[in-house]
Order: structure tokens, then sequence, then C-alpha cells
């Protein structure tokens, strides 16, 4: 059976695994990401991929990588938490390891592992989105990986959803992601509790004040039913609907997939998601409703998504 490796670099590791054609990771590895430096970064993937190819014959590499990636899968345009600028990874990475390589968008080597081996398994047209501090989204239609003409389809987190809204790291205003994302959620959820600390005792107690505060807090306080983490998550399920609405009105697919790391949380907002998606498609009543579920392979899409990509070259 014919193995890969995928690698799924982040700002702050770099997450490797050899992948067998059934999407199951055979062993596998992390290493701290040395984001400031293309050059370091290049040479951590490569003794990633060199460590694991010395204990099992791969036929190739994939990468997946947070970023703009060409049409050609080898340059990294631009990376918003990387040092890369016009970055010529596939071949850095290629003449270190003397195998073919591929590198693709992190979002969509995520959306591709999740169609191939997880939530999005018989379902044709999918459409996955990635909910962490920012959004990522990958789209899957009639069983092909969709990366626009230029390779950079998909970032729907900068969708303009509010126009003059909340500033965003793209250089914009009101993007999506300024609203749905675990930034958002933790921004909401500071905000409410400012403006009523009666409603947020278990927050700021788990904070030890309003600066203390972090995303992980928002989480266990509304577990323990603080109502300000609770409208948090209200608030963040609302606007993620809102998105999946727009997006079904243009793409038209049969499952939306979420994931990333606040979908470790999805119990606390996935039902709103849903209930409010139904409420806000267009033509609602008389199409059929998407699918909405939540990713199944977490930290492990990733690597699965990239490695199964390196066979398509």
């Amino acid at each position: 059976m014919a193995l890969t490796i995928g690698v799924d670099v982040g700002g702050t590791k770099i997450a490797s695994g050899v992948v067998d054609e059934e999407g199951r990771i055979l062993e596998s590895g992390v290493r701290n990401s040395p984001a400031t430096s293309p050059e370091k970064i290049a040479v951590t993937i490569a003794e990633a991929v060199q460590e694991l190819a010395a204990r099992h014959d791969v036929e190739a590499v994939g990468i997946g990588a947070a970023g703009f990636i060409d049409e050609t899968r080898s340059v990294v345009r631009f990376a918003p938490n990387l040092a890369w600028r016009e970055e010529p990874l596939r071949e850095k990475v290629a003449d270190l390891v003397g195998l073919p390589v591929v590198v693709e968008n992190d979002a969509n080597a995520m959306a591709w592992g999740e169609y191939r081996f997880g939530a999005g398994r018989g379902e044709s047209h999918v459409v996955c989105v990635t909910v962490g501090t920012g959004i990522g989204a990958g789209i899957v239609l009639d069983g092909a990986l969709y990366r626009g003409r230029w390779g950079m389809g998909a970032e729907f987190g900068h969708m303009q959803a509010v126009p003059g809204g909340r500033p965003c790291g793209c250089g914009n205003r009101g993007c999506w992601e300024r609203y749905a994302s675990g930034s958002a959620l933790l921004m909401d959820a500071v905000e409410y509790a400012e403006a009523d600390p009666s409603t947020a005792p278990h927050l700021l107690r788990l904070g030890g004040s309003i600066e203390g505060v972090r995303g992980e807090h928002v989480t266990e306080a509304a577990r323990l039913g603080d109502r300000a983490s609770l409208a948090a998550f209200a608030s963040l399920g609302g606007w993620i609907a809102q998105g999946l609405a727009d997006m079904a009105a243009v793409l038209d697919p049969g499952r939306f997939i979420i994931g990333g790391g606040v979908s470790r949380a999805a119990d606390l907002f996935v039902d709103t998601v849903r209930a409010e998606f139904a409420a806000r498609l267009t033509g609602r009543g008389h199409r059929p409703l998407a699918d909405i579920r939540v990713a199944e392979l977490g930290a492990a899409a990733g690597v699965a998504g990239a490695a199964d990509l390196a066979r398509i070259r």
C-alpha cells in the first residue's frame, strides 16, 4: 500500500505523519515552528520528513501551509502568521528530502482530509469551515478540491459581514472572521462581562480579572452556566450560521463541516448554527437544507489531507 507523508505547518508547531491510502496515520511527530525564518521552517519540515522516511517507504510529501498558495501548489505567496513572502517552499523542501512535494493551503488540506476520511464521507459537495483564531475554509465540489484560478479561493473569513465594522488583520474592516471566530468569541464574552459583571462570576474567577480572560475560560465558564459566556456562544453560532447561509446561496453544498479549535466546544453552539442557518437561508422552505456536522478528525485532518493530496500530482 502506497504511503505518503503529510505535514501541517502552523504558526507555533509543525505536525507530520506517515499516512496510508485509507487515511490512517501510521506514525506521527510534532516540532516547534520557527515562524520568523523561512529557511529554518523549510529545514524543520525536511527534518521531520527525513525522520519518518527513514522508517517507512514513502513516495511523496504533502505540506499544508497557513497562507496563500499559488496555482502550481508550490509557492507560498503570503502567510499572515509566518515569515513567508513569495516563498518557493516546494522547491526548497524537495531539494532537501529528495521526494516529490506538493504544497496546499492548510484549510484546503483539512477539508480534503474530512471529505476523504472524516465527516465528509459520502457527500460529493462539501464546505469545511475551520473556526479558530480566524476562519479558514476549503471547498470540495463534485468530488474535486476547488482552489480558484490563482489557488487562493475559499477565503470566506474575509467576506465583509459588517461594512466599516471591526478592523481585521487583512487590512479591511468588518470581515466575517471578526464576528465568527475564537477571537470574536473572547471579545464578545469580555464585552458582556464588562457591561454587567454579575453575568460572568465564573469567567472573572477563571481569568482573575477582565484582562486575564482567555478563550478556554469562556468555554469553561459557559459550561458552568455564566450568562455572559453563553451569550457569546449564542452570538458566535448566529454569525457562523449567517456565513454558512451566504455560502449556501453561492455554492449549494450538501454538507457543511465545522472544524478548528473552537469546534471542540461545538456542543455549546452547533444547535444554534443549525437553527439559525435554517432561518436565514435564502429560499428557505423551498430547498433542501445542507447537513451541518462537526469535524471528526481533529488535528489529524490536516496531516491526513495533505498526505492524500500528495498522491494527486
